[in-house]
């Protein structure tokens, strides 16, 4: 297992509920086959240009642990999702 780092940056004109379930569902996926040692909300903010138009975004940062296979899943289903802008996924150093 090694450590990650991920941020997701939502519309920020996506409804709470849809934007719970959606997190719900990434934490479902790591928890299976990991643990989860933070998820931290940062709200709305300004994003540093513009993406379709759009100047903020909703921020969620997620700190986790589990195997590079959940990775990929992550990244797929945050690909596939409309709900998400943009989203990075990184490798902690040990």
């Amino acid at each position: 297992m090694r450590k990650y780092e991920a941020i997701f940056i939502f519309l920020p004109n996506v409804e709470e509920e849809k934007r719970n379930q959606l997190l719900e569902r990434f934490k479902g996926i790591i928890e299976a086959d990991g643990s989860i040692s933070n998820v931290d909300e940062w709200g709305i903010r300004k994003l540093a240009y513009l993406i379709d138009d759009i100047a903020e975004g909703y921020y969620v940062l997620m700190n986790f642990e589990t195997t590079p296979e959940v990775v990929k899943e992550l990244d797929r289903i945050a690909k596939i999702s409309d709900s998400i802008m943009r989203h990075m996924v990184i490798r902690e150093d040990e």
